[in-house]
């Protein structure tokens, strides 16, 4: 039986006990994976830094990470004001270069600690963030693969263990699962033409599979049960050679090789481009409605699925601009 024991990346002990306790309480309450828990500790830590510094009147970016927070109590929480989280902002910024997407997460990070300390455990009476808005992040539009593209990477698999990494592809194509979905899928979790799906935060949901991805799975488990047996190892995707589950980042291994042999490598695709892929094909084909693809891709909210809405009116807007006549000016009469 794999050891399904969570990876604990650190053990906070250079954090004081009320952090140690909200971190705690998102992983194991919550449901926030190692990796999401990781990010508030990062953000959370840096912030409590910049706020040591300012107080001593003196920001050094360089020495920053020097600083100890493990003394920190809830009087030093409590004194924190609204103008210190916006100038953490700002210093993020300008100091550090941080997009408008990440000072988005690290200003979400404080949020819900705030929130927790205030209205979960009523340690604080005064939360900083409130009101504070989320820094405007611009949209792009997901880089994808075409439907042509599709077909020749899907045509030019041909590797060491060319049935699971067709298989691979296969489903990224089609299923728009995340990198870490479909590196946690494990042979149980097939039933009929349905995957079963762990999603963020543990959430899960239901893949119905069509008759390509059926035949790729089919083709590949029958080779990889000669390889290791289920009962051994129950992850659907193994290596070859060690015969344990695949890591996330020797799929994307097998993701860059199978995009190479496909004459499609250092156009900036990856594990992810193919989830937009899947999303962008099921979209245009009418295959599947806004609600619909965001069961699919497990979002959320239905506001990050309608990304996938603007691709056509972009492409709208490119044929517009085509026309022959696009810059055609009358001329003035004398």
């Amino acid at each position: 039986m794999a050891n399904t024991k969570p990876v604990i990346y650190s053990d906070y002990s250079d954090s004081p006990q009320f952090l140690k306790e909200f971190l705690y309480y998102m992983q194991t309450i919550k449901g926030l994976s190692v990796r999401s828990v990781e990010s508030y500790y990062i953000d959370l830590k840096l912030f409590f830094r910049y706020v040591l510094q300012k107080r001593n009147g003196h920001i050094d970016n360089d020495k920053i990470s020097e600083i100890s927070i493990i003394n920190l109590d809830i009087e030093f929480l409590s004194n924190i004001s609204q103008s210190d989280v916006l100038d953490f902002l700002f210093f993020v910024m300008n100091e550090r270069g941080n997009s408008a997407a990440a000072r988005a997460r690290k200003l979400s990070s404080l949020r819900g600690f705030f929130k927790y300390m205030t209205k979960k455990t009523n340690q604080l009476e005064f939360n900083p963030t409130e009101n504070i808005e989320l820094p405007q992040n611009k949209k792009r539009l997901p880089k994808y693969l075409t439907l042509e593209q599709s077909v020749d990477l899907l045509a030019n698999i041909e590797t060491s263990f060319t049935s699971r990494d067709f298989c691979i592809i296969m489903l990224f194509i089609n299923c728009g699962m995340r990198l870490s979905e479909l590196t946690g899928i494990d042979l149980k979790d097939i039933r009929d033409d349905t995957l079963r799906i762990i999603g963020k935060g543990n959430k899960e949901r239901t893949v119905y599979l069509n008759s390509a991805c059926m035949r790729a799975l089919d083709d590949y488990i029958k080779e990889r049960n000669t390889i290791v047996s289920p009962v051994t190892e129950p992850a659907l995707f193994i290596s070859k050679t060690r015969k344990n589950r695949l890591s996330t980042r020797s799929i994307q291994l097998v993701v860059e090789r199978c995009l190479k042999l496909a004459g499609l490598d250092g156009q900036g695709y990856s594990a992810h481009k193919l989830r937009h892929t899947a999303a962008t094909l099921l979209y245009r084909s009418g295959g599947a409605d806004m609600l619909a693809l965001k069961e699919i891709l497990g979002h959320e909210h239905v506001s990050t699925t309608e990304i996938y809405t603007h691709i056509s009116d972009e492409e709208l807007k490119k044929a517009a601009k085509s026309s022959p006549l696009s810059n055609f000016k009358k001329s003035k009469k004398e």
